[in-house]
């Protein structure tokens, strides 16, 4: 093998993005909380960048601004994509690969328009709670409530508040890290044996389990599965209302029913067994469904009692209203919570002047430069998400009208060609995006989805179908429901057309159990 080397010449075309548009699909693609947090990282890192302050007339100009109207919603500036190959920015394109994606790699804007709203003023919409009075971040930190402990220091306190011997003191506190989220001690025991410290030996852990599933608060805590944690629970029960049956007016309820199935039928009652229940403990149907009832007061995860689940914060990108006058649905964007700010004009004077020294002009100008691109970028985002809003408004039109069931097929596709946008710039502007509707808050990204068309010729969303579907479960007989298959017939006399493996996929996407487990016997 004979190896040459040689220069050649190629001729080829490259397209590469500029900083400048990386920018402006990331903060298009930011939520409300993401963008808040970026604009205070650039005020303190820009000293040309600058908080605006409150005008008078605030909210008439914050109101001018936000209804803006349809037909001047057509005009977007133009991203231009530097022609100059040799610029270093690798690291904006490896920030700009890592950037969530809908529609492949290809990152093309060819969108045209003005520049008007491409200006250091934009920050002329100021936000009322940055008047310069009250630090509102301050305050809302000040007034919450402390994060609670996390489950293992809560169960440390109380196994260190109790009266425990000195000898399984050490077990208790090597077990309680192993107790997950939802309160069960899952590992095997065998592995807790085999890596407990030295010193520890099988029955100081076997004696501080016991002291733990005794002695915790609520009871279910420490157990191994489902069986124990329900066991461990009724048996509380008892034993309370043996030592204080006062409490229930010299009545104690019969539990022995519903610990006899937890014991030994459990698998039977989580299938919904329930003739088989009664013909092998001998209980009637109706002293089964009691029992049932008297376990449904008690939680299977007793560990999440004492640690709240934190809700994900949802905060509405736009407001949908109904204008009478015009009888059709307006969105208006919610820009109060993101900073308002502009270009520092004591920094432009200064940067303007030739007789300044060259070092500071030339870092205002760059300064000023970055700050310019994060206001265009913030800018643009606005126009842009109020522009895909209400191409969703004029298609889904049914959906604020009559509710989910009326939601049409939507493709980003068709808005992107309506808008004149790359079907990415779509895929951006709705990710993480919430609307504040008539009907409640909803994600902008659930207008978006594929359909089929029923019976009739109509166009239906799969959400849409999804309905349809709890709507035919919620109406069958209970006593003989209907099976996948049975489903998907009815489905069809109602004009839906589906198959049954698609019926048992959006049966469990609903937490629709099966017909064996929604029968009542």
């Amino acid at each position: 093998m004979q190896l040459n080397t040689g220069q050649h010449m190629r001729l080829g075309q490259q397209m590469k993005l500029a900083p400048r548009m990386i920018q402006s699909m990331e903060v298009l693609q930011m939520p409300l909380a993401a963008l808040e947090e970026r604009i205070e990282q650039e005020l303190g890192s820009n000293p040309t960048l600058e908080l605006v302050e409150a005008a008078p007339d605030l909210d008439a100009a914050k109101a001018e601004q936000t209804q803006l109207d349809r037909d001047d919603l057509d005009r977007e500036r133009e991203l231009v994509v530097s022609p100059n190959a040799d610029t270093p920015n690798a690291d904006d394109f490896e920030r700009l690969a890592n950037l969530a994606d809908e529609g492949g790699s290809q990152w093309a804007d060819n969108t045209t328009g003005s520049s008007d709203f491409a200006s250091s003023d934009f920050g002329s919409r100021a936000a009322a709670r940055y008047s310069g009075e009250r630090d509102a971040k301050l305050d809302a930190m000040a007034q919450s409530a402390g994060r609670p402990d996390c489950l293992t220091d809560q169960l440390l306190d109380q196994w260190r508040l109790a009266d425990i011997d000195d000898d399984i003191a050490p077990a208790g506190e090597y077990l309680i890290p192993f107790i997950d989220a939802d309160g069960y001690l899952r590992t095997p025991f065998d592995e807790l044996i085999a890596e407990a410290p030295q010193g520890l030996t099988q029955d100081h852990l076997e004696l501080a389990l016991d002291e733990m599933q005794q002695r915790f608060d609520p009871p279910g805590l420490a157990a191994r599965d489902l069986r124990e944690c329900l066991l461990l629970q009724i048996d509380n029960k008892i034993d309370a209302h043996r030592r204080d049956h006062r409490r229930l007016n010299g009545h104690t309820p019969d539990l022995a029913d519903a610990r006899l199935i937890v014991d030994e039928h459990l698998d039977d009652l989580e299938h919904n067994r329930l003739p088989k229940i009664s013909k092998a403990t001998g209980i009637s149907l109706d002293g089964i469904r009691a029992a049932v009832r008297q376990l449904r007061q008690f939680h299977p995860h007793p560990g999440r009692l004492l640690t709240a689940d934190e809700a994900p914060s949802v905060t509405p990108d736009a407001v949908v209203t109904f204008d009478e006058l015009q009888d059709r649905y307006v969105a208006t964007l919610i820009d109060g919570q993101v900073p308002h700010v502009q270009i520092s004009p004591e920094y432009l004077e200064i940067a303007a002047k030739q007789d300044a020294d060259k070092r500071t002009r030339d870092f205002l100008k760059n300064n000023i430069t970055s700050a310019r691109w994060l206001i265009d970028a913030i800018a643009q985002r606005q126009v842009t998400l109020l522009r895909v809003i209400n191409a969703v408004l004029d298609a889904q039109r049914d959906y604020f009208d009559h509710g989910p069931s009326a939601l049409k097929p939507l493709p980003m596709t068709q808005v992107a060609d309506q808008l004149g946008i790359h079907v990415a710039t779509v895929s951006r502007a709705v990710s993480e995006k919430y609307l504040q509707t008539p009907r409640g808050i909803v994600p902008l990204r659930m207008f978006f989805s594929g359909g089929t068309t029923s019976a009739s010729g109509e166009d239906m969303s799969w959400t849409a179908v999804q309905e349809k579907l709890k709507e035919v479960i919620a109406n069958e007989d209970k006593a003989k429901p209907l099976s996948d298959d049975a489903l998907a017939a009815e489905m069809k006399k109602h004009g839906i057309d589906i198959a049954r493996r698609t019926v048992a996929k959006y049966r469990n996407q609903l937490h629709i159990p099966s017909a064996r487990q929604r029968k009542e016997y």
